[in-house]
């Protein structure tokens, strides 16, 4: 797997966030009521994403979207910050041509895109039935278990 390079930086907090493709379907009824029922279990996730990087970074971008990613069409692997936690790796590709580069200030290019995440980030399935009291309180559990404490 393709993996984004560690010397461009990670995406801007403005505008970043994620939308799924819309996994019901609807059907109007000659009655006037509507049938609903799920259309997919494995629907699409979008991310909006915007980059601002230096002269050198831009650059590279650019070279590695156009020769690596084949005019940005291959998945790759890169880290996103998601409500999961932290920054973890997803599969990415981008949903269609980057926008830019913008001239922002005095030098730096800001780069705005679209990616396609080949997986929803959410629990894994059963987790939140099972088990909802590890999720609810997985902040204190991960510091008491891993926190040095006092002898």
């Amino acid at each position: 797997m393709i993996q984004y390079p560690d010397y461009l930086p990670v995406p801007l907090r403005d505008g970043y966030g994620f939308e799924m493709e819309d996994p019901m379907i609807r059907s109007d009824l000659q009655s006037g009521r509507v049938r609903q029922r799920r259309r997919s279990t494995k629907v699409p996730t979008y991310s909006s994403v915007q980059w601002l990087m230096t002269d050198l970074q831009a650059r590279m971008f650019e070279a590695w979207w156009e020769e690596v990613l084949i005019s940005g069409t291959e998945w790759f692997e890169m880290p996103l910050k998601t409500p999961l936690g932290g920054l973890q790796n997803y599969q990415s590709r981008f949903r269609r041509a980057y926008r830019g580069p913008t001239l922002v200030g005095v030098d730096r290019w800001r780069f705005t895109a679209e990616l396609e995440l080949r997986e929803r980030p959410i629990l894994p399935p059963g987790w939140i039935t099972i088990a909802p009291d590890f999720i609810r309180y997985a902040e204190i559990l991960d510091r008491s278990l891993n926190q040095e404490w006092p002898q």
